[in-house]
């Protein structure tokens, strides 16, 4: 791989790249399509890791998604400094921090309804619906996007299909951009065979010519069928969101009073060691500990992405030939890399398992049990031009111009009902199973 060709700014459903404007570039306008979508505005009331709570400090997807991109993009500037000479001679720092941030807006965009929990009730729904008989009709690979449900792949098509220009490009963003999202350039035939995270890919059946068009447009080498190797820079997206969601999910732990301010603090002591900030030292007893926490925080982030630059640079013929092995944290120095994964394995042992996240992610999978039986039942009812139930019909009217025609395959179908539900807030889609159930909200 190569930066001139990795930074392509043509845009998907475009022939060629839009034309900078006066202190606009294509990668700001991929920016701007990103924070202007209803698709990330909707991420304001969607679970982080904590239920959307009456805490105003508590993360919700929208904040999170905000803070990773400023961190992106201190990435990607940084490295671009860094490799400035390798570079193609239009290209700025300012730049690869742009196309870095972008992707770090969009890269939880595609998130259902609860976060992790409410991908996995879509999946354990649809392993019934296949029980039943319902994806018979379907091949393998298509039943696998079900079976495999993810957020990933789920966002790829909200930016390339569902947004703005609907089946004709999507958003329209820039190939650089695009291929900076792509976390995991393959579909689900490759999801669990990878050594990542059970159930990872990034593309569906339905978009995998999107995902060949943007591969060769970025000159991705073709690892096997179905399978790319990852843009470089998805490598910065992917070590901010870490930095984020490593010392975020604590921050949010001492607001949810599940960790202790002490076993934070020495934390991100060891990481910054004397290179505290002059106002942490003039800090008394009286302070709140969320300054304190704040004021820490900053610095610790700060040396993180120092971090994660120089790993980047250090590894950078291996990110370009596709071959390096884990992610950027893994490749950090020291304490820098001590911090991060010391973050998520506090985070796993003692926020996760706190009991009002546990209730709110069991009751996501009555939530969507209900939606899913309702939408997809309803999508199974009338295909084949069959004639609907008149309550299925009236489930098929809210979809408006969305609902799937009666003669399409089923796959088709259900990549419509999810493209609703997984659309929806925590919020949205509570009340709307509740009104399915008969119970509405007392007045």
């Amino acid at each position: 791989m190569d930066w001139p060709t990795l930074l392509n700014r043509e845009r998907l459903g475009k022939p060629t790249h839009s034309a900078d404007e006066l202190g606009r570039t294509p990668f700001h306008k991929d920016h701007d399509r990103i924070i202007f979508s209803g698709a990330f505005r909707r991420l304001g009331r969607k679970t982080q890791v904590h239920p959307v709570s009456s805490n105003d400090h508590i993360h919700t997807r929208l904040t999170h998604s905000l803070e990773v991109s400023c961190v992106g993009r201190s990435l990607g500037m940084r490295v671009g400094e860094m490799i400035r000479g390798a570079l193609p001679g239009w290209c700025e720092p300012s730049d690869l921090g742009m196309v870095v941030q972008s992707a770090c807006l969009a890269h939880d965009i595609g998130n259902p309804p609860f976060g992790h929990s409410g991908e996995d009730a879509i999946r354990h729904w649809f392993q019934q619906a296949a029980g039943r008989g319902w994806l018979d009709d379907m091949s393998a690979a298509e039943r696998g996007d079900f079976l495999s449900f993810e957020g990933n792949a789920q966002g790829f098509r909200v930016l390339t299909q569902l947004e703005y220009h609907q089946f004709d490009g999507g958003t329209r963003l820039t190939y650089a951009t695009l291929g900076t999202y792509l976390k995991y350039p393959w579909t689900a035939r490759h999801a669990e065979a990878l050594g990542y995270k059970k159930h990872k890919f990034g593309c569906y059946q339905s978009e995998l010519p999107l995902l060949e068009q943007i591969a060769s447009k970025l000159g991705l080498p073709q690892l096997e069928e179905q399978r790319w190797a990852r843009h470089p820079l998805v490598y910065l997206m992917e070590a901010a969101d870490d930095i984020c969601y490593g010392l975020i999910d604590l921050e949010d732990g001492l607001e949810m009073e599940l960790l202790e301010y002490s076993e934070v603090e020495a934390l991100l002591l060891d990481l910054v060691g004397d290179d505290l900030p002059e106002t942490y030292r003039q800090l008394g007893p009286d302070d709140s500990k969320r300054r304190k926490l704040a004021i820490l925080r900053g610095k610790a982030i700060e040396h993180l992405t120092n971090a994660a630059a120089e790993a980047f640079v250090e590894q950078q013929d291996a990110l370009l030939a596709g071959t390096l092995h884990g992610d950027l944290v893994e490749h950090m120095h020291g304490t820098a890399k001590h911090c991060v994964q010391s973050a998520k394995d506090m985070a796993r042992q003692k926020i996760f398992q706190d009991k009002r996240k546990t209730l709110h992610e069991i009751g996501a999978y009555t939530t969507l049990e209900i939606l899913l039986n309702a939408f997809c039942g309803a999508a199974l009812e009338q295909h084949g031009g069959r004639t609907p139930s008149f309550k299925n019909r009236r489930i098929l009217d809210l979809l408006g111009n969305n609902a799937p025609d009666p003669h399409w395959p089923l796959y088709k179908s259900f990549l419509r009902m999810i493209d609703f539900i997984a659309g929806m807030t925590d919020s949205y889609a509570t009340e709307m199973a509740r009104e399915m159930t008969g119970r509405s909200s007392p007045v």
